[in-house]
């Protein structure tokens, strides 16, 4: 009989690129898999997956009762469903699938995506915010098997926790080749250059509010922002009133696969987030190493594990500030040099190379195989 694992997330499970090369990887080890998640209202359907997936219809989907209503339908989940070893991602996770193991005697890895009790959403919620520190101050101590996605969270972990976890980057896996459709077949402009802000969270403190200030001082671009967020109709609505409907273009969240071929056409990518709490600062996004994937320059906000890559394999440039004339200044300088982008997109292919879920998955299989 093969390995039974089954993996849980909060999320609705569509656009988690962590969380499906996990669930790709624990599959390659001959196991079966079992993801679960939530489906909002408005959730696209999953496309097809190789292991299983489950997701749960709630009857709340914000505030103390969905998170309360998720870990409890989660708990009995857990219960009644046999599994050989439990991977909980987040904090907001972690509960129920720390109890089950106990009670079940199953082994459990915790895998950490953030800092999670500094987002943003808890900084200025203090009530909020010491419930999940105590939740994590409880369980941490007690986990034998813990990851997170860089150096600079998981020394946080070690300072509050004495536990350093390993560290597994959430990057795509290796492409030989990403299929470029033309920017007409995907109704692009060809005659101006494309930036894109991409992400499932564009919130607060992306530095998106300033990027569409900027637009009307960047010359002949046009803007492609992909995802969704808190800010996106505050974006739309700054949008028009600026008049920049024919400048900025908006899609929503979609599948990786179709989301890559957009990123593929694109001249310059954009991870603005600011350091405004601990979170947001030492984060490493998805997009970083999506736009290298795709052979595209990087300009970031000079956040420190953001700026060790662009700065190691020399992909892009960073702005200063977020003022919106430094943004469009920065902008238009890159715009102007072409030279100088296409060292950028060739350094990109040489990263690419280097810088694969193959690589980082070494970690996930040496803790894995200990008990699948």
């Amino acid at each position: 009989m093969s390995s039974r694992v089954i993996v849980s997330v909060i999320n609705d499970l569509v656009t988690d690129q962590r969380v499906n090369k996990v669930c790709q990887t624990v599959s390659s080890m001959n196991c079966d898999v079992m993801l679960v998640g939530r489906k909002l209202r408005d959730s696209p359907e999953m496309d097809k997956r190789e292991y299983q997936v489950h997701r749960m219809k709630l009857l709340f989907e914000k505030g103390p009762f969905f998170y309360a209503e998720f870990n409890i339908r989660l708990f009995f989940f857990l219960l009644v469903n046999r599994a050989d070893m439990l991977i909980s991602n987040d904090l907001d996770t972690l509960l129920p699938n720390y109890l089950i193991s106990r009670l079940k005697t199953t082994p459990l890895v915790y895998d950490s995506h953030e800092y999670f009790t500094e987002v943003p959403e808890l900084v200025n919620r203090k009530r909020v915010q010491s419930v999940w520190k105590f939740i994590e101050r409880k369980l941490f101590p007690k986990l034998a098997d813990v990851l997170t996605v860089n150096d600079s969270i998981a020394d946080f972990f070690y300072q509050d926790h004495g536990i350093r976890p390993n560290v597994v980057r959430n990057i795509p896996r290796r492409r030989e080749k990403i299929p470029k459709v033309s920017r007409e077949s995907l109704g692009l402009p060809v005659d101006k250059s494309l930036l894109i802000l991409q992400g499932s969270g564009i919130n607060v403190d992306r530095g998106s509010e300033e990027l569409i200030e900027a637009m009307p001082m960047i010359n002949d671009a046009v803007l492609l922002i992909i995802g969704g967020g808190d800010v996106i109709d505050k974006l739309k609505s700054m949008a028009q009133k600026l008049n920049l409907g024919k400048r900025i273009i908006f899609k929503p969240r979609m599948p990786y696969q179709q989301l890559m071929e957009y990123t593929a056409v694109a001249d310059l990518g954009l991870t603005l987030d600011k350091s405004t709490n601990l979170n947001y600062k030492f984060s490493l996004p998805n997009k970083l190493f999506d736009y290298i994937q795709a052979g595209i320059p990087v300009l970031s906000s000079p956040l420190p594990e953001i700026e060790k890559i662009i700065t190691k394999y020399k992909v892009g440039d960073f702005i200063m500030d977020h003022n919106p004339k430094t943004i469009a200044k920065k902008i238009n300088q890159i715009l102007n040099n072409q030279d100088l982008i296409q060292e950028w997109k060739k350094n990109c292919s040489f990263a690419a190379k280097e810088l694969t879920w193959e690589n980082e998955e070494k970690v996930l299989l040496k803790i894995y195989s200990k008990y699948v």
